[in-house]
């Protein structure tokens, strides 16, 4: 009897304890809303694995804490213990069980993994470039549109294809439960099916330089109407060649274009390159300890050969040093659409003119 009393003591602390111990990790551990279909069974995997933690941790505890409470030695008790050598049945248990439940969490986790990465009917691409350190989006099947922030249909499949431009880089919205990384040289797929209408943060989940941080990018989940509405607002945007030098240079300078305001500044704010804030025609102190005019020839050659000259207290060998080939190879697309002359390194110090 004895014995029974132990048994359901302990059974009543164990079931008590993994409760306690589960509701503890869903407040510590709190996830963000799940806002898309991948969401729910990642979110049941963890909680599955949540459940087996608090149990696994609770089976330690409650027997170590039990037995040091109820069979702790008396202090007129100066017998030796009882000699255990061991109990072959409750060891093949122990082994035998906990391989079965591994085994059974690695092909839920396969099943999972499968369901949420395998090709949905009617999905839609979006091509998703990350580089230092910004975010670009093409949509391929809306004449490649471009776009700083992800907008995505509500409802619809849509498989990411991600290139990086230059190292690693990592795709992670929390609230869609998802991440891949980017790996340059190398595409790499994600599928999201946004569930829930709003607006989200695009993190970089891949340290990847002086500015991983600030490695940020708006996505925005929307009916299919309004969803319609903002590829036929995009695409109405004027052309290149209706647009004055100073509109071109801030399109090139942002997100979707070659994405300078990563590094630069437009507000006098420091970043990992000078901000360009008051920047033309004034004084620039240089790493050598000379000074220079910033004017277009000084600019020109920061864009196309950044090493150059380098400004007083900012790091050579950030910026990219192929801005020349960039730039080329945009000017012979834009030029054989349009059929204009273009300088984009002009634009840019057109506009960065206006930011005095």
């Amino acid at each position: 009897m004895g014995r029974f009393r132990h048994f359901i003591s302990v059974v009543i602390l164990l079931i008590a304890s993994t409760v306690g111990l589960r509701f503890l990790f869903e407040y510590i551990f709190a996830l963000p809303i799940a806002a898309s279909a991948e969401a729910g069974p990642i979110d049941t995997l963890f909680n599955g694995h949540y459940w087996m933690i608090a149990f696994l941790f609770s089976l330690i505890m409650v027997f170590m804490i039990y037995s040091v409470f109820v069979f702790r030695r008396q202090d007129d008790d100066e017998t030796d213990g009882p000699h255990i050598h061991g109990n072959t049945k409750l060891e093949v248990g122990w082994t035998i069980i906990p391989l079965f439940v591994v085994l059974g969490f690695g092909v839920w986790g396969a099943v999972t993994l499968n369901e949420i990465t395998r090709p949905k009917e009617g999905e839609m691409t979006v091509n998703v470039t990350g580089k230092q350190w910004i975010w670009n989006f093409s949509y391929p099947e809306q004449d490649n549109l471009g776009s700083g922030e992800l907008v995505l249909p509500v409802g619809r499949t849509t498989v990411l294809k991600m290139n990086a431009d230059d190292v690693i880089h990592s795709f992670w919205v929390p609230e869609f439960r998802v991440k891949q990384d980017l790996v340059p040289g190398r595409e790499t797929t994600l599928r999201i099916t946004p569930t829930q209408i709003g607006s989200y943060k695009l993190r970089c989940a891949e340290i990847c330089g002086l500015n991983h941080t600030l490695m940020e990018a708006d996505v925005r989940v929307v009916s299919d109407a309004d969803f319609q509405a903002w590829v036929e607002e995009k695409s109405a945007a004027p052309a290149f060649a209706e647009m004055t030098p100073e509109q071109r240079g801030a399109f090139w300078a942002s997100a979707e274009g070659f994405g300078c305001v990563a590094c630069h500044s437009q507000d006098g704010t420091p970043g990992v390159g000078p901000t360009w804030k008051g920047l033309y025609s004034h004084e620039v102190e240089l790493a050598d300890g000379s000074t220079t005019t910033a004017d277009d020839t000084y600019i020109t050659t920061a864009i196309y050969d950044p090493n150059a000259q380098v400004v007083s207290g900012f790091n050579p060998n950030i910026m990219p040093q192929n801005y020349r080939d960039q730039f080329a190879t945009r000017e012979q697309e834009v030029e054989s659409a349009e059929a204009i002359d273009l300088d984009i390194a002009a634009d840019l110090i057109a506009f960065i003119k206006t930011l005095q």
